[in-house]
Order: C-alpha cells, then sequence, then structure tokens
C-alpha cells in the first residue's frame, strides 16, 4: 500500500467524498469519525501539526484506510500521537479500515510508526471502541518493531438495544425502572409539549436555548461552555450536522417555557444521545428530562432505529431507561527501552 501523510486540513474538504465511502465500509463508521465532524474539531482546536495518514491500494489507488492523527507537544515536552477529536467531545474514535483489510492496513501503519519513530515519543489512542480490530491485532503488529503498548478502558458508553414495540421497550427495563417511567409519564401528561426541531423551525435561534438549557442544567456543564473553544464547536458542529440529516435537536416545554432538551445525532440508522439540557426552575416533580427522553426512544422505534447510544459517561439516568454498558478504550504506545 501507499501511506500518503497530509499536514493541512483540506484532506477533510477535498477528499470527504473518498473518506465517506470507505468509512461506510469500515467497522469503525461513527460519525465522529466522518470528515465532518473531524473538520469541525479541526478547525476549532488544532492543538498540534496533522498528520492524517491515508493508505491507499498501490495498484488502484482506492482508499484502504485512514488514521486520522495530530501530535502535540505536552507540558512535559513529548511529543505525542493523538487521534484528531480525542478527547471531550468525541465519544467513539478509532482507525477507519476497508472490511477485510486489517491485517495489511495496521502491519503497514505499524512499519510506518517505525519507520518515523524519531518525529514522537509515544502515542495515546483514545475512546478505541471494544470490539475494534486496532485493539485486537495494532499491539502485537508494533512490538516486534520497538513498540510497548497497553490497553486500558476509558469509560463506558451505556446503550439499549431497541425492539420493534415501544411497548417492548418496556419489557426491557426492570420492574421497578419499568414502574417508575409509567409513573412519571402518567404524572406529567397534559402539562406539556414537546417538539424535534425541523425545517419549520429556526435552527439559529433554537440552539442558544440549547445552550442556555445546558449550562443551567449542572455547573460543569456550564463550567464547559465557559470556555470559547467549547461553544465555538456546538456553534460550527451543530450546522454542519443539521446540512448532512444527522442532527436531531428536541425541547419539552411547560407552558411554552424550555424544560428540558436533548442534542441527539442520528447516523448509521442509530440514535445517539450526545448532550443534555435541564431548567431548574420547571424540573419539578414533572421529570421533564425522562419524559423527553422516552419520547424520543418511542420516536427512534417508529423511526426503525436499531439502537438508542447514551454515550460516554455512567449516569444513573442511562441506567434507568434500560442503558447497558459497552466500553472504549485507550491504546496507550511507548518506544521500547533498549537494554
Amino acid at each position: 500500500m501507499i501511506i500518503t501523510r497530509y499536514d493541512s486540513g483540506i484532506v477533510f474538504s477535498d477528499f470527504c467524498a473518498e473518506w465517506s465511502e470507505l468509512l461506510a465500509e469500515s467497522d469503525a463508521n461513527q460519525i465522529f469519525l466522518t470528515c465532518e465532524w473531524l473538520s469541525a474539531w479541526w478547525d476549532v482546536f488544532q492543538p498540534g501539526p496533522l498528520c492524517v495518514l491515508v493508505l491507499r491500494d498501490s495498484d488502484t489507488g482506492r482508499w484502504m484506510g485512514i488514521a486520522p492523527w495530530f501530535i502535540q507537544t505536552d507540558q512535559s515536552g513529548q511529543r505525542v500521537i493523538y487521534t484528531v477529536g480525542c478527547e471531550d467531545v468525541t465519544d467513539y474514535l478509532d482507525i477507519v479500515i476497508r472490511r477485510g483489510s486489517e491485517d495489511q492496513v495496521l502491519a503497514d501503519l505499524a512499519d510506518w510508526l517505525a519507520d518515523h519513530a524519531d518525529e514522537f515519543d509515544r502515542a495515546e489512542l483514545c475512546n478505541i471502541p471494544e470490539g475494534s480490530p486496532v485493539l485486537a491485532k495494532l499491539p502485537a503488529l508494533i512490538e516486534p518493531v520497538g513498540f510497548s503498548a497497553a490497553v486500558e478502558v476509558a469509560d463506558v458508553c451505556p446503550l439499549v438495544v431497541l425492539p420493534e414495540q415501544f411497548e417492548d421497550y418496556f419489557m426491557l427495563l426492570d420492574k421497578k425502572d419499568r414502574h417508575e417511567l409509567r409513573r412519571k409519564m402518567r404524572r406529567a401528561a397534559g402539562t406539556y409539549d414537546w417538539y424535534i426541531v425541523g425545517p419549520e423551525h429556526d435552527l439559529a435561534a433554537e440552539l442558544p436555548v440549547f445552550m442556555s438549557l445546558m449550562a443551567a442544567s449542572a455547573p460543569s456543564k456550564a463550567e464547559f461552555l465557559q470556555n470559547p473553544l467549547h461553544r465555538a464547536f456546538f456553534e460550527s458542529l451543530i450546522p454542519r450536522m443539521a446540512q448532512c440529516g444527522w442532527l436531531q435537536l428536541a425541547f419539552l416545554t411547560v407552558k411554552g417555557e424550555p424544560a428540558a432538551a436533548y442534542l441527539s445525532f442520528v447516523y448509521s440508522n442509530r440514535l445517539l444521545i450526545y448532550n443534555s439540557g435541564l431548567n431548574p426552575a420547571v424540573q419539578g416533580t414533572t421529570s421533564p428530562g425522562i419524559v423527553l427522553m422516552s419520547h424520543l426512544i418511542e420516536h427512534a422505534i417508529r423511526e426503525r432505529r436499531t439502537v438508542v447510544d447514551f454515550l460516554r459517561g455512567n449516569e444513573s439516568y442511562k441506567y434507568d431507561m434500560g442503558g447497558r454498558d459497552t466500553q472504549i478504550f485507550s491504546l496507550l504506545i511507548d518506544k521500547r527501552s533498549e537494554g
């Protein structure tokens, strides 16, 4: 294979068609690895020189793999390879490999790391999903060429595999959670409205409402949005996701006042619950966040979605709504000490 290194964000725009075709034929097909997502991240953050490696078939030129990396110098002066998007605002990351070509692509990447070992000190590849061939194969390939590798659990991503009917969803919950959800839905009945932002709405007006709810819901989220880079990322990302048809922004209102909101994405027929907001002044006993989530799950079932993925974090509501843990991992690569 031929490996081409790109050090400019133009790779995300000029080759988006090739990137998207390869991603669709990869087990790493996640919204967080689309050229649209990664370009939004790179445009805002750019923490170090870009190092995107594209592996092409030497005969046909067909794209076979992408390692979307950058190199950042840390506080100790070490040069570290990270995946673009790593790690706070991006839930799943990986090396994109055409299905069936994993062994060759990873072997060639191991050789590239060995050939360019003078350009970095270590690599920290974050948020790799369980089951990724990168976790299963890359450590054994890099150890003979001068590296050591460690795989560490980074976080959990609870998800629900959806049934065909909403009533069957309730049967996925344990008895206590099933009773609580039905009770909350009955108590809230008739007190609220909810909607998903669509073409009839003004996304530019809805986005600040969501951010206000997000900031009001928890001090940690308010602090997150006080970082101008985080806010700029949201403001760049959300319109791009809407343009691609992947955005699902939903609100629940009580007497016309926003009470709860979920920023989600629909990709590869999965609903990804990315972030949320709550109005503490309205929350009261009506549990607007849970009520809205139940409607979103029902809507996902009607739309024949296969999975609701709550993404990173072990917040209790995810398990109350039937979430079951999957894991994401970090792959840590160091140069092996000589002697």
